[in-house]
């Protein structure tokens, strides 16, 4: 398939994308790379192939939801930079 300068125009104008008429020519060599790449992809043989959403077939590890390292409010306030025990304080953000 090969895209001339009327169709990538054309394809433009239903984008909604505003294209300069001295751009259409490099745009439509551009278009018609892409095309070519997808063809030589679809040349290639998947017959019997499982479609896969991953390369290797992995599960995320579960763990136990467990607090393991609580009751640090001191110790993250000290990251603060105008901390009010035991809150943070932030600038106002209502006018």
């Amino acid at each position: 398939m090969s895209l001339d300068r009327d169709t990538v125009a054309r394809i433009a104008g239903l984008a909604r994308i505003r294209v300069d008429a001295d751009e259409l020519d490099g745009l439509a060599g551009e278009l018609n790379a892409i095309l070519n790449w997808v063809e030589a992809l679809n040349a290639v043989p998947t017959d019997g192939v499982e479609p896969m959403i991953a390369v290797g077939a992995t599960r995320a590890p579960f763990r136990d939801d467990v607090v393991t390292e609580g009751d640090q409010a001191d110790a993250v306030l000290k990251n603060a930079p105008d901390p009010v025990p035991p809150f943070f304080t932030v600038p106002k953000v209502i006018e």
